[in-house]
C-alpha cells in the first residue's frame, strides 16, 4: 500500500488521518508535520514501536492504516504580531505614500500648465541650480519682471521641499503671465491654451541667465578667490566652442 493514513501524537495533541506516501522519503512527512506543529525538521524525532524513523528512508518500518506515531521535539516560538498593523500601498492615500517614500510635493495643473510644471520639475533636479535659486535676493534698486519671476520660482521650490502635498503655483504663474502675456492666451471658452514646453524652457533659461550669478571658480577647483563673470546658466548649461583654422601655404602661378 503506497499511501496510508496514520495518527501523530505530539505532546497532548493528536493529529488524525495524516496521509503518508511510502514511496516518498520520510522527510516529506516531517515537512508536513512542521507545518502542523512548527517543530523544525532537524528537531523532529518520529518513533513507532521503539524504532526511530530517519530522513532519507523508511528502513524496515512498515506503516499501515490506523497506526499512531509518536513525535518528539520542541516547536519554535510563534512570531508575535507587529505592534502596528502594516499598511500596503493599495490601502494608502497619495499623501501617505508620499510621506512614506519621502517624496516632495508636486505642482497642480492650473489648466494646460503641464508645460510649466514639467519644466520647473526638470530644472529643480539640478542641485547647483536649485541651490542658487534658494540664495537669490531681489535687487532693492532695480526690480523688473524677470526678478519677480525668479523670486516666485524660489518660493515655489521652497514650498515643494517643505511639504508632501501638491499645491498650486499661482504666484509664479501670475508673474509669468504679467511679464510674458503670450503664455496667458486663452481659447474661445476662456481656458488657458496649451503652450510649447521648449519655448517656455528657453524663456526660463534666459530669465535665470540674467538673474543668477555664476559660482566662484574656486568651488570648481580653479584659482582661489577668483570669481567667474559668467552666469550660472552659462557655467552649467552653456558650452564653449573653440575653432581652429590652419593656414595653408598657397603657391601662386602666373602664366604668360
Amino acid at each position: 500500500m503506497a499511501t496510508v493514513k496514520v495518527s501523530i501524537k505530539w505532546n497532548k495533541e493528536v493529529f488524525k488521518d495524516i496521509e503518508v506516501d511510502m514511496t516518498m522519503p520520510p522527510a516529506v512527512l516531517k515537512a508536513q508535520l512542521f507545518s502542523l506543529t512548527n517543530v523544525p525538521i532537524e528537531r523532529q524525532k518520529i518513533m513507532i514501536k521503539g524504532q526511530t524513523i530517519g530522513d532519507d528512508s523508511w528502513g524496515k518500518v512498515q506503516l499501515t492504516n490506523g497506526l499512531t506515531l509518536l513525535l518528539m521535539g520542541s516547536a519554535d516560538a510563534v512570531p508575535e504580531l507587529p505592534a502596528e498593523t502594516p499598511k500596503f500601498l493599495e490601502d494608502m492615500t497619495e499623501q501617505q505614500i508620499a510621506r512614506a517614500m519621502q517624496f516632495t510635493g508636486g505642482l497642480k495643473n492650473l489648466g494646460n500648465t503641464c508645460y510649466m510644471n514639467a519644466t520647473l520639475q526638470c530644472l529643480k533636479s539640478v542641485p547647483e541650480l536649485r541651490d542658487s535659486i534658494k540664495q537669490f535676493h531681489m535687487s532693492s534698486q532695480q526690480r523688473d519682471g524677470t526678478q519677480m519671476i525668479t523670486n516666485a520660482l524660489k518660493t515655489t521650490y521652497q514650498q515643494l521641499e517643505s511639504n508632501t502635498d501638491s499645491f498650486m503655483p499661482l504666484t509664479l504663474l501670475a508673474s509669468i503671465h504679467r511679464e510674458f502675456p503670450r503664455f496667458a492666451e486663452k481659447d474661445d471658452h476662456g481656458h488657458l491654451m496649451q503652450q510649447d514646453a521648449n519655448e517656455f524652457w528657453v524663456q526660463m533659461m534666459h530669465i535665470l541667465q540674467m538673474n543668477l550669478q555664476g559660482l566662484k571658480e574656486q568651488q570648481q577647483g580653479a584659482a582661489a578667490g577668483a570669481s567667474s563673470n559668467k552666469s550660472l546658466i552659462d557655467q552649467f548649461f552653456g558650452i564653449t566652442i573653440k575653432a581652429t583654422y590652419p593656414l595653408f601655404r598657397v603657391r601662386i602661378f602666373s602664366y604668360i
